[in-house]
C-alpha cells in the first residue's frame, strides 16, 4: 500500500492479487509471511475506509429523520 491516497477498489484489487500468490504452490514460507501482513495492511484499510461511510451514512439518516 504504497500510493497515499488509495481508493477501496485498488485496495480491493490488491488483496485479490494477494490471495492468489497465496494460492501458488511454489511459495515460500518467507513470501507467504510477507503477503500475508501485506494483506493484513489492506484488510485493516478497507474496513476503516467502509466504516467512515457507514459513520457518514448514519449521519445523512439521522439529519434526514430531524427534518421529517
Amino acid at each position: 500500500m504504497s500510493k497515499e491516497k488509495q481508493t477501496l477498489e485498488v485496495a480491493f484489487e490488491e488483496l485479490n492479487e494477494i490471495i492468489g500468490k497465496l494460492e501458488k504452490e511454489d511459495i515460500t514460507l518467507e513470501e507467504s509471511f510477507h503477503l500475508y501482513q501485506e494483506g493484513m495492511k489492506l484488510l485493516k484499510y478497507c474496513n476503516n475506509s467502509i466504516d467512515k461511510v457507514e459513520k457518514q451514512l448514519i449521519i445523512i439518516g439521522e439529519n434526514e429523520d430531524k427534518e421529517d
